[in-house]
């Protein structure tokens, strides 16, 4: 039996997204014209979806606006739907792309513990590989033996030399290193994972705000890409994960992972139309090549249940 595509992954990833909103839907749908009634009942499913009053009122406006007193099937209405959900998250939609010069590009890659940062550090280091990209990993939380171990792991495994430095010591050392290694080899893109404790938000400011001033003696336009690292199974509360990384780092794009079995894929879509910011990739599942380039037409279909 053959693999499945990248493209039914992602079905199969948002199929709870997709199934909560259909059920909705088809519900709305009911009395086969788009009145008011239905496009209330169409802005409570795409709220109860995770999609957020925002992006959920601009779309029913939308589709008041093109469409209302049409009578339409659900099909139609799903097509609609997924076409406003498209026009939200085409403007965010940016691949993260190696432009640099001089080499190296700085990635710092920041976000809670647990969202998955080290795997996707791991999976976009594989992506940029895919590309030809010479690739440095920097363990630069060194607050957690775990995370320098696993990053360890997968550097072995994707073969990628990786910079680190002891237990508890000084992750903007660890950064001057890496810049230093990456700069005399020849590097196209050094990767750098962050401390993602929230617990002390002053701490890990100071701690971002050094690792930054060490790079700019470096080389001033480092770092290139501050990327933020969202779990989509927290629904909503990713939202103030992008407020708080925001104010604290300077916040560049976002990966959302984990999309795979989870009903609440739709904070993608909560997130382009809140914040704007340029969502690199997804991902929906754990295997390295799990980690692909956002394609909004595809992923808006796909919530939609259209695809």
């Amino acid at each position: 039996m053959s693999e499945p595509s990248w493209r039914e992954r992602l079905f199969g990833g948002f199929r709870k997204t997709t199934e909560r909103l259909s059920e909705n839907l088809t519900a709305a749908v009911a009395s086969a014209k788009l009145d008011q009634a239905t496009l209330d009942e169409v802005e409570d499913a795409l709220i109860l979806s995770d999609l957020g009053p925002g992006a959920a009122a601009r779309i029913c406006a939308r589709l008041s606006e093109k469409r209302f007193g049409l009578v339409m099937t659900e099909r139609e209405l799903k097509e609609a739907v997924a076409e406003e959900i498209a026009a939200i998250l085409r403007p965010v939609a940016k691949p993260l792309e190696i432009t640099a010069f001089p080499r190296p590009q700085v990635i710092l890659v920041i976000g809670v513990n647990g969202s998955g940062k080290t795997t996707t550090i791991a999976k976009l280091a594989h992506l940029f590989q895919e590309q030809d990209y010479g690739v440095l990993l920097a363990a630069g939380d060194t607050f957690r033996a775990a995370a320098i171990g696993q990053l360890k792991v997968w550097a072995d495994r994707i073969g990628v030399a990786i910079v680190t430095g002891p237990e508890g010591g000084d992750p903007a050392s660890v950064v001057f290193d890496a810049v230093k290694q990456a700069t005399s080899t020849g590097i196209d893109a050094l990767i750098v994972d962050t401390a993602g404790r929230l617990q002390n938000k002053r701490e890990l400011m100071d701690e971002l705000a050094k690792i930054r001033r060490v790079l700019g003696r470096l080389n001033p336009e480092a770092p290139h890409d501050v990327v933020l690292v969202l779990d989509a199974t927290n629904g909503q509360n990713a939202l103030n994960q992008i407020d708080v990384f925001k104010e604290l780092a300077g916040v560049t794009g976002l990966i959302m992972t984990k999309l795979d079995g989870t009903a609440r894929g739709g904070v993608l879509v909560a997130a382009a139309e809140q914040y704007g910011l340029p969502i690199h990739a997804i991902g929906v599942g754990e295997k390295l090549d799990d980690l692909r380039p956002f394609d909004p037409d595809l992923v808006a279909r796909v919530i939609a249940g259209v695809a």
